[in-house]
């Protein structure tokens, strides 16, 4: 008798303490949950022996990666349902030892266990980031942090980010704009800000495939030092700059911010680079900074935010990001950011929040995903592109919700006697 989905569906709303918001449909062809739901789709027994041995978010994100759950349906609709059972669940929600004790609970997992069939743990998905995850931050550990994450392929890439190859949020003129005006419109904001002029020097930190440096000399007439560690996205960006003819105003290192020691700058960007700095080297990365600009030079630093925990203490970092997407990677809230510029001696002149924007970026993203899936699979592989997928997806949603945010915070490197060099008029930037 074909009856997985129903059981299914009675031993997780024990579990969780309400039905499923979705449908299931087993690997034995059964089917139960709310009709006209979209439908989270059990392949095999596999996916409920992921989830006995890591409960929770790592659990279910095994799963997804290696092709065990998949979903029927819209995916932005099915994540939304989910969110209250998985992203959204209470500070305070009980942990699993003080879940165990309830005897409602402990039936309802003996009865995956008996379902889940033999009680071998599976291996991990081969995506899955393997290193030690302490939150160090040295040198070497960020450089395997980052080839994790985007040495992925430039090939790869090009599907998801676009002729533009720009990969953090854009500024979109409107809804209906393209991907490639909108990030064209946030590399522009971004120079603007930073108030830049021909013959300056400016760092662009954490530069990518080289976008905002290419963009800042050839429209702004500024000598560029980007830096990345990244080998990959550095071959890419210097065959951008010698195509661009701009061989002789931007220089790409493969280098760690730390060991740039060639200043002053009149200005320095960072642009979705400081999530991998890390709380604990924050202020060192910001000090840094502050020593590499000339007295009046501008940083703009453009970063993910996460929101103020009631018990900051009891924060972790989110556990399929760290183990699939950006091992290492900690996000702060606004308030730590600019308390950590501040402390280093910078004047914090604006916060700009643009968080819509970068849910409308996800979106862009995935579909760009979706429309190449074939290709991305061969060029990365079907857990690496299964991993973009629902990241940016979940993304797009946590932005839209107000889970996260993301800032620019414009600051300045005052001179002794206290001058910034800023306009009067705030927001006119030059």
């Amino acid at each position: 008798m074909a009856d997985a989905a129903p059981r299914l569906q009675g031993l997780f709303a024990q579990l969780l303490g309400a039905p499923l918001p979705v449908r299931i449909r087993a690997w034995d062809g059964s089917q139960a949950g709310p009709p006209g739901a979209p439908t989270l789709v059990v392949r095999n027994r596999r996916a409920l022996r992921r989830l006995l041995w890591k409960p929770g978010e790592l659990g279910l994100a095994r799963a997804w990666v290696a092709g065990d759950l998949d979903i029927d349906g819209d995916l932005y609709t099915t994540l939304d349902l989910l969110a209250g059972h998985i992203w959204e669940r209470d500070e305070d929600a009980r942990t699993l030892a003080q879940a165990l004790r309830d005897p409602e609970v402990r039936a309802a997992v003996r009865g995956l266990v008996k379902l889940a069939g033999t009680p071998l743990p599976p291996a991990p998905p081969r995506e899955e980031a393997r290193s030690p995850r302490r939150h160090l931050h040295t040198k070497r550990s960020d450089r395997r942090a980052i080839s994790h994450h985007y040495d992925v392929g430039n090939d790869f890439y090009e599907i998801v980010l676009g002729p533009s190859m720009v990969y953090s949020c854009a500024y979109w003129p409107s809804p209906d704009s393209t991907l490639e005006q909108a990030q064209h419109d946030k590399l522009e904001l971004v120079c603007r800000k930073l108030g830049l002029k021909p013959g300056q020097r400016l760092l662009d930190v954490g530069c990518g495939w080289g976008s905002m440096a290419i963009h800042a000399a050839r429209e702004h007439g500024v000598s560029v030092v980007g830096v990345t560690l990244s080998q990959e996205q550095a071959a890419y960006a210097r065959k951008r700059v010698a195509d661009e003819g701009l061989t002789d105003k931007v220089e790409i290192r493969v280098q760690d911010y730390r060991d740039v020691r060639d200043g002053p700058y009149d200005a320095i960007s960072s642009i979705g680079m400081a999530e991998h700095v890390g709380a604990e080297r924050y202020l060192e990365y910001a000090t840094g900074l502050h020593e590499l600009l000339k007295p009046g030079g501008r940083l703009l630093n453009h970063q993910i935010a996460r929101r103020p925990q009631r018990d900051e203490t009891a924060y972790s970092v989110d556990a399929f990001i760290d183990s699939y997407v950006f091992p290492d990677g900690e996000l702060q809230p606004v308030g730590a950011t600019v308390a950590m510029l501040e402390r280093a001696g910078f004047e914090v002149r604006d916060v700009e929040s643009i968080r819509e924007h970068y849910a409308l970026t996800l979106r862009q993203w995935v579909a760009r995903l979706e429309a190449g899936w074939q290709r991305a699979v061969q060029l990365a592989s079907p857990g690496r592109a299964r991993v973009w997928r629902l990241y940016m997806a979940a993304s797009a949603l946590a932005f839209e919700r107000n889970r996260i945010g993301v800032n620019q915070v414009l600051a300045v490197r005052t001179s002794e006697s206290g001058a910034s060099g800023m306009p009067l008029r705030a927001r006119t930037w030059n």
